[in-house]
């Protein structure tokens, strides 16, 4: 309020003071041009000039509003069309993201056509189109982004190819990888992507040729390499033991797979423990004992002496006698007590077996340790125990079952 009281005061005091200079000085202004001739005091001039600058201010302020407005107003002001862009943009983003195909197609689409660099647009609008079924118009809209972005080929080549995988059709996916891993050899995307087409469609010699590439370019973490590198070999051995050869089911092919490996990975406890699961499905049961046995005395591995109890070898007491032998190194796994229990059950040692089986029970309670001692207690007559023991080996083979109601036993 006292500031408000001294600008008045200030006012009123230049008012007074501008009056006393024009009563004391009035001063006097001559302009004259040709026969243009302007005379007037000093402080009219100057009012003059004041009240024309004023219009002039005026007039440029009334423009720029009417200008202003009509950008605002018109519809296709460049200022009008740069927010409905951004305003389609922002909705197709959200559309796209929360599942809204058709509106997210509109939207992207529109918002592509205005935009200078529309790639992201475009994929957006292509994605929401073959999330619709409409494939024709998903290549379509691919197709439009190629023209409008040539030099974006590999982007859009890799987002046709995952589309395409979406929908079904590896092979026109895998057509689309091969021929950019072709222009683009080294491209990480192109590789994980052909890696992940190969591992889907189970064609993992597929996977195995890649392999040299995906270490060569660092495409994946070394564990994750090491992890695929097994599991492709594994499934490989698989395929192979599938395979017909002169009338008979794939031991050959079984074998020249295994020889395919080099030194190192032969001596893989997770690819011998396939190679012996696919020799002992074959029938080739000496050779898969003969193969585990060599692998164990060279390194000890549960999940090679639990299928060392589910092999024949040509001499059962000597197996036994091998398998006992690691024993004394291992004596709590329960694996290889079970291994024991089996292998005494084939050379008809009840007793032993027995023990060895309650032994890996007590270690670790197991579905297939149930099994077999609930077979032999049944057998010495031992119904009761025998009952229980299957009950938990079933319960613990599929847990639901124990959540599962039953109904109300009926009394005849």
């Amino acid at each position: 309020m006292k500031r408000l009281y001294v600008i008045v005061f200030l006012v009123i005091a230049a008012t007074a003071a501008l009056g006393l200079a024009i009563a004391e000085h009035s001063g006097y202004v001559l302009v004259a041009y040709k026969s243009f001739r302007y005379e007037s005091s000093l402080w009219a001039t100057l009012a003059v000039v004041a009240v024309l600058w004023l219009l002039v201010w005026g007039i440029k302020a009334l423009v720029e509003l009417l200008l202003t407005s009509g950008g605002v107003v018109n519809p296709w002001s460049r200022r009008n069309r740069s927010r409905r862009v951004q305003v389609a943009i922002e909705h197709g983003q959200l559309d796209l993201a929360e599942g809204r195909w058709a509106s997210a197609q509109r939207h992207l689409y529109r918002a592509a056509e205005a935009e200078r660099q529309p790639l992201l647009y475009y994929l957006g609008a292509a994605r929401a189109a073959n999330e619709q079924g409409n494939y024709e118009e998903s290549d379509r809209l691919l197709e439009r982004a190629l023209e409008r972005q040539p030099q974006a080929e590999l982007a859009i080549a890799l987002s046709h190819a995952q589309l395409q995988t979406d929908r079904g059709d590896t092979d026109g996916a895998l057509v689309t990888l091969q021929a950019m891993h072709e222009r683009h050899p080294h491209n990480a995307q192109t590789l994980r992507q052909l890696q992940r087409l190969h591992q889907q469609r189970g064609d993992w010699s597929s996977v195995i040729r890649l392999l040299p590439e995906l270490r060569k370019d660092k495409v994946l973490p070394p564990a994750e390499l090491i992890e695929l590198e097994r599991r492709a070999w594994g499934e490989n051995l698989s395929l192979a033991a599938q395979r017909e050869e002169d009338g008979a089911v794939g031991l050959q092919s079984l074998n020249r797979a295994w020889q395919q490996l080099t030194s190192a990975q032969r001596q893989e406890p997770a690819l011998v423990l396939a190679y012996a699961e696919q020799l002992r499905q074959l029938g080739a049961q000496v050779e898969a004992e003969e193969v585990l046995r060599t692998a164990l005395k060279r390194k000890y591995d549960s999940h090679l002496a639990r299928l060392y109890g589910l092999v024949r070898g040509s001499d059962p007491a000597r197996q036994l006698q091998t398998a006992e032998g690691w024993l004394k190194d291992h004596p709590g796994d329960a694996s290889l007590l079970l291994t024991l229990g089996r292998l005494c059950l084939q050379a008809s040692l009840w007793g032993k077996a027995r023990d060895y089986l309650e032994s890996s029970l007590r270690v670790q309670r197991n579905p297939e340790a149930c099994a077999e001692l609930a077979r032999l207690l049944a057998r010495l007559g031992d119904t009761e125990r025998s009952n229980l023991l299957f009950q938990e080996g079933l319960g613990m083979l599929d847990e639901r079952l124990l959540a599962a109601p039953l109904p109300v036993a009926v009394r005849a």
